[in-house]
């Protein structure tokens, strides 16, 4: 994409309404654009960004039998009310409306309840278990704190699918494998040395749910870290038994603030008996569906990253979720034409470049390189013509490599 085809813009200064680092960065290097407290637009370059999470993830909920669908955001009140969730006072973070008949409707913060209810619909017997739906879906919570920027939001993008399975023993395998298939999202979003299989509280499901917890000096919650064993334990089920039951001691725990990424729950029969989910089992007798649910926010793990991948000049994306792998910088009128070739080249082998053609300074084309992140600047300029020798720049550890045309493309077109 060309710079001058872009309407986004850069900004030198952070909005003033913003005090989370993720957004102040985002907002600056033209990536979202704030509506109000926890509401953004994502524009092209954010865009780009967010729909690459959501393709690791897909991929990764794809590989263990997941199926794609979406469920609407304007919610039947009667579907929650047969679990007693509609009631403020059991779910405090309804956004709800009416029509001009009275009517009331709400904005989904979740799904389980009609996803539940659609099932029964497809569920009938045990051969149509187990199923893995899942979406990408827009949810809305009226938090009465946001000022994490993309982290805490009324608005935002969940990943979430739910399990349908005979009996607790089909759902514990599916849990297992959901498990391993979440580490491996994270670790290909570049946060796999940071996050950890967290264990929580289960509610009433079960003994335990577990979180996905990414270390950071921003996290709202605290857990306790067995490095040795990969796993974690949240503050609020932090205690001897359950020290003894994991088999790890105080001593071999560091404490440290984080982020929660993602989350899976044992949902059992809740749901299913609320809204009369059933199958007829192998030996003919009609049983309750047992359920789980698991959730990742790709748009708040997009502002964990930004906030987490940022030095002093800007934001530092990992490469396989950047907007662009190279930043293409013209300087000087007499480099514009081998900038094209140059440009036209990349993109049609497939390889994402943002060219920086606008008639400005070097110096903002240089500072807007590094506020955006991208990976690797690529500078064509008169003088480098002269030299034969082109500036390639790695934006995550400052290396410079001074290369001919032909090596450029030997290093992105192999």
């Amino acid at each position: 994409m060309k710079m001058s085809q872009m309407f986004t813009k850069t900004s030198k200064n952070n909005p003033a309404d913003e005090v989370s680092k993720n957004a102040q960065l985002l907002i600056r290097a033209g990536f979202v654009h704030k509506e109000m407290a926890g509401v953004y637009d994502f524009l092209p370059l954010g865009k780009n960004v967010l729909d690459k999470i959501v393709q690791i993830i897909r991929e990764e909920m794809n590989k263990i039998g997941g199926v794609e669908m979406s469920l609407t955001a304007l919610q039947n009140p009667e579907t929650w009310q047969a679990t007693n969730r509609w009631d403020d006072e059991v779910m405090d973070v309804w956004f709800k409306t009416k029509l001009s008949n009275g009517r009331e409707f709400g904005l989904a913060p979740t799904h389980e309840e009609p996803i539940t209810k659609l099932m029964r619909n497809f569920i009938s017997s045990y051969k149509d278990l187990p199923s893995y739906p899942y979406q990408f879906q827009t949810k809305f919570r009226a938090e009465l704190r946001s000022k994490s920027g993309l982290m805490r939001g009324r608005e935002f993008l969940m990943k979430d699918l739910y399990s349908f399975s005979k009996d607790k023993e089909q759902h514990d395998e599916f849990y297992e494998e959901i498990s391993k298939a979440y580490l491996r999202i994270f670790d290909r979003l570049g946060l796999g040395g940071y996050t950890f299989k967290t264990f929580a509280s289960g509610g009433s499901f079960a003994k335990f749910s577990h979180e996905f917890q990414t270390i950071s000096p921003v996290g709202e919650d605290t857990i306790y870290v067995s490095h040795e064993k990969g796993i974690a334990i949240n503050q609020e089920v932090y205690n001897d038994e359950v020290l003894a039951e994991l088999g790890v001691k105080k001593e071999d725990l560091v404490e440290e603030k984080a982020v929660e990424v993602g989350n899976i729950f044992t949902l059992g029969y809740k749901f299913s008996e609320a809204l009369g989910l059933k199958f007829i089992d192998s030996d003919e007798k009609e049983k309750l569906v047992f359920m789980g649910s698991y959730g990742i926010g790709p748009s708040r793990v997009m502002g964990l990253i930004a906030e987490h991948f940022a030095d002093d000049k800007g934001l530092v994306w990992p490469e396989n979720i950047a907007p662009a792998k190279i930043y293409l910088m013209q300087i000087g009128e007499d480099a514009k034409e081998l900038a094209e070739e140059v440009y036209n080249k990349l993109t049609n082998q497939g390889i994402e470049v943002i060219y920086d053609d606008r008639n400005t300074g070097a110096g903002q084309k240089f500072a807007d390189s590094d506020l955006m992140g991208i990976p690797y600047r690529l500078t064509i300029s008169s003088r480098a013509i002269k030299q034969g020798r082109f500036e390639l720049v790695t934006r995550k550890n400052g290396e410079i490599e001074e290369l001919t045309i032909e090596d450029i493309y030997n290093k992105f077109m192999k």
